[in-house]
């Protein structure tokens, strides 16, 4: 079902966070002092609000401390208008005062989920999720024997909670509409907050490839992760990395990274960080992302790139023409099609809306195609 949907379910059992005593930028520094001590370090550094606050708390560490100064490392999409953001990045870079910059420019292929590099790595290790990693070889071999941070998991840890409505209403003299149904939903028992997830959930992508018995299957599953989300802000905090998604993100891009000599972290999905931003937040948390960034990170970045609204989307950089060659051809097999319609999966390949989420069930589809020619 998970390579169908292209999506991670649940949660993994609970272990006990370290006990925060720390700030939460003292937490990210301990996160962090691994990878700037060991020898050279890189941030991938796309621009957005995640990667900048790590480069710039990384920045600021490496400074006070005496290490090397990190290295921002950035994959640069030529022909794509949709990922640009070149503009937030130089404001960064300029910020942080760096002058030390990798800008891979890819072409040929290099990100393609079926190009030269993905279908390597498919071929030797098989199929992997996010699906992304198989073209990260591109990236890891320009980083051997050093160190790479990430801003994974950063929408999820710095952003809005379910109790954020509520906090919302208690610092707001007069609530709009919006803020009272949000804050109306917070406070309903799970089912009610399940059967308003599942409308949500409606929505999703899934719908475009999936079997109408799959996609309600997806919609049940997803609305049940969705309404299990506590209210109180720490509880909820700690609950994030818990989840089977994040958790197969961090241990998979570890050892991807590992395949190349590469020690690869991410420092906003560290426990250490984590439970101190759970502490610092206590029942109620802040007032959103651009509150929470504000409240860590004012002191490294630019007010408009802590408070910027806008993301750059990559979906394209994924789908190049070897993606397409092989939809085009494509026999259908490789899926299950039980769940999957594979015409209408096709459409989703030549569409000039691809998404990620079809990403395992490519690698499947090839994997098949391989096997069928040998």
């Amino acid at each position: 079902m998970e390579v169908a949907t292209g999506w991670v379910y649940g949660s993994v059992p609970p272990t006990p966070l370290p006990r925060a005593s720390a700030t939460p930028r003292a937490a990210l520094d301990d996160a962090i002092r691994p990878a700037l001590v060991a020898g050279r370090c890189y941030v991938t550094f796309s621009g957005g609000r995640d990667s900048s606050a790590v480069l710039a708390a990384a920045t600021a560490l490496a400074r006070r401390e005496g290490h090397a100064l990190p290295v921002p490392i950035t994959r640069v999409y030529g022909d794509l208008p949709e990922t640009d953001e070149s503009d937030w990045q130089r404001a960064v870079i300029d910020h942080l005062g760096l002058t030390e910059w990798i800008r891979l420019e890819l072409g040929g292929g290099e990100s393609d989920l079926l190009g030269p590099v993905a279908r390597a790595t498919l071929a030797q290790r098989g199929l992997l999720w996010p699906p992304a990693l198989q073209t990260h070889g591109v990236l890891f071999q320009h980083l051997r024997g050093g160190s790479l941070l990430t801003g994974e998991g950063g929408d999820a840890v710095l952003g809005a909670r379910r109790v954020t409505p509520l906090t919302g209403l208690l610092r707001t003299r007069r609530p709009d509409r919006a803020l009272l149904k949000h804050a109306a939903y917070a406070v309903l028992p799970r089912p009610g907050r399940r059967r308003f997830a599942r409308r949500a959930s409606q929505a999703s992508p899934q719908h475009r490839w999936l079997r109408p018995a799959a996609f309600e299957q997806h919609v049940r599953l997803l609305s049940a992760d969705m309404a299990a989300e506590p209210l109180d802000y720490g509880a909820a905090t700690r609950a994030i990395p818990r989840q089977r998604a994040f958790a197969t993100i961090v241990h998979n891009h570890t050892a991807a990274a590992a395949e190349y000599g590469v020690r690869a972290s991410d420092p906003l999905l560290d426990p250490r960080f984590v439970a101190a931003l759970a502490r610092f937040g206590g029942h109620t948390g802040l007032l959103g992302r651009t509150a929470t960034m504000q409240a860590l990170f004012s002191d490294v970045l630019p007010a408009a790139v802590l408070a910027r609204t806008t993301k750059a989307s990559f979906n394209r950089a994924h789908a190049g023409e070897a993606t397409r060659e092989f939809a085009r051809t494509w026999d259908g097999s490789g899926v299950d099609e039980d769940l999957v319609d594979p015409e209408q999966l096709r459409r989703v390949w030549l569409s000039d809306r691809p998404t990620m989420a079809t990403g395992v069930l490519l690698h499947s589809a090839w994997l098949a195609s391989e096997r069928a020619a040998v």
